[in-house]
């Protein structure tokens, strides 16, 4: 699959958090958060690995209870199943990649 970017569609997640669902196949999906200062990505689980990488901003960042402050060029993963939220600090980008494939992020 090769999808331009001006091809997606930027969809309201939460308050302050959009999403755009990029490239997707069979086993992984890659998306792009664009998240305002402020916002915040309350605590939450779900079956589906998740890594991610940074590109502007700062989070704080909480995976399974460990606060990490993030910034650009830093990345993380997340395991399938494991508590994990956000805290906003500047507007920020972040791209991930979820596997298996979220359904309710395809376009």
């Amino acid at each position: 699959m090769f999808k331009k970017y001006t091809e997606a569609k930027s969809i309201p997640a939460l308050p302050g958090i959009e999403r755009k669902t990029l490239a997707y196949g069979d086993k992984t999906l890659l998306v792009e958060f664009l998240l305002t200062k402020g916002s915040q990505l309350p605590q939450h689980a779900h079956p589906h690995e998740q890594t991610g990488y940074l590109i502007k901003g700062q989070m704080r960042l909480s995976i399974d209870g460990k606060v990490n402050d993030v910034h650009p060029g830093d990345s993380w993963s997340i395991a399938g199943g494991v508590e994990h939220g956000a805290e906003i600090l500047e507007d920020s980008v972040a791209v991930e990649v979820f596997s298996p494939v979220r359904a309710d992020y395809l376009p």
